[in-house]
């Protein structure tokens, strides 16, 4: 696995140059979780990023606290990232994240961390922000469109 390839094929970090994402690779924890481990709780408190190098997870989403058996909204892989909002706020997680491979490799990017390299190059923080508000765009009118 080659994290810098990983990271450039990230829709989140399309337009950032070749120096702003080997920046990036130093700012990353690798983790490892085994099929069945929760990698994010809804409702929890997320300052953290993460982006899937090698297996799959899914997300689940309850409608309610009291719900016993939250839904799978998607399956995610390689190269795709969740969490992206703990980069915004600092609110709540609106999923849960579970582990589906026997071994899934993500690498983490803490809030913190991130702000830091932003503060240092704007550039980058402009980039990866354009890309989240653009994500969001998209995911809020699929919504609208889809609830019609």
């Amino acid at each position: 696995m080659d994290l810098l390839s990983v990271l450039r094929n990230a829709e989140l970090f399309e337009g950032v140059t070749p120096y702003e994402l080997d920046a990036l690779t130093k700012i990353c924890q690798q983790k490892t979780y085994s099929a069945g481990d929760v990698i994010t709780a809804q409702g929890d408190i997320g300052d953290e990023l993460f982006v899937i190098c090698d297996g799959f997870v899914e997300v689940l989403r309850s409608d309610s606290p009291s719900d016993p058996s939250p839904k799978a909204i998607v399956n995610l892989g390689q190269g795709q990232i969740f969490g992206e909002m703990a980069l915004v706020d600092r609110g709540p997680r609106s999923a849960t994240v579970r582990a589906i491979s026997k071994e899934t490799i993500v690498q983490v990017i803490r809030r913190d961390d991130f702000e830091e390299l932003c503060e240092k190059n704007h550039h980058l923080g402009y980039i990866v922000m354009r890309n989240i508000a653009a994500d969001l765009s998209f995911k809020l009118r699929h919504q609208h469109l889809t609830s019609q």
